[in-house]
């Protein structure tokens, strides 16, 4: 398909763009399409009843207990995870040890 873009006029271009873009929206609609219903085929032979119910069924998150703890404000805590807090940060850097606050 050898087509000399630089012979064709605006009109013609803008219709083979309107074309190809259809057909590149047809052909992505046309996988997602078939991706759903691969994945449902595999949620029905795990024993749901459909894939939203497969996806419901995804377990929330469980929340990490604290392990540190502000000394003045107990409502203050930690769980050693992710980015220290203000009030742990300068106290290390104060001289003192994680074990200092330690539920």
């Amino acid at each position: 398909m050898d087509i000399t873009y630089n012979e064709l006029s605006l009109e013609q271009l803008k219709e083979i763009n309107k074309k190809s873009a259809a057909a590149i929206a047809d052909f992505e609609n046309r996988r997602k399409k078939d991706a759903i219903q691969k994945a449902t085929e595999i949620a029905k032979a795990a024993g749901f009843a459909s894939l939203e119910d497969m996806l419901a069924a995804q377990p929330a998150k469980q929340k990490v207990e604290p392990k540190y703890r502000h000394p003045e404000n107990p409502d203050l805590t930690w769980s050693g995870r992710g980015r220290k807090p203000g009030w742990i940060a300068e106290a290390l850097e104060a001289g003192k040890s994680l074990d200092d606050f330690a539920i």
